[in-house]
């Protein structure tokens, strides 16, 4: 299995308005080979801090989604969010391989 993690810390006031815009999120991901899930995590003691957690089969499929068409277009489509504030973030993102469960 394959994990990435992309952990951005959202302007203060935003943090509900970013909720919002992955609880009504395309789902095109949801289609892609090896899919597994997708997870919106908020930090306990760090609200506005908000990380997405994907998994796939393996990382050939992550990177398979991340090449693709569909990605492209809804990352384009992102930085046209007409709240600049919102669309200039620039996530962390960590990558992780399962070695034991």
């Amino acid at each position: 299995m394959f994990i990435v993690h992309s952990t951005v810390t959202v302007p203060e006031g935003k943090t509900e308005e970013v909720i919002d815009i992955y609880r009504n999120r395309s789902r095109q991901v949801d289609q892609a080979e090896g899919f597994m899930s997708f997870e919106l995590l908020q930090n306990d003691k760090s609200p506005e801090e908000l990380t997405v957690q994907i998994k796939f089969e393996d990382k050939k499929s992550y990177l398979n989604w991340v090449r693709s068409d569909d990605f492209k277009r809804i990352h384009e489509l992102e930085k046209k969010y007409p709240d600049k504030e919102l669309a200039g973030i620039v996530p962390k993102v960590q990558m992780f391989s399962v070695v034991a469960e």
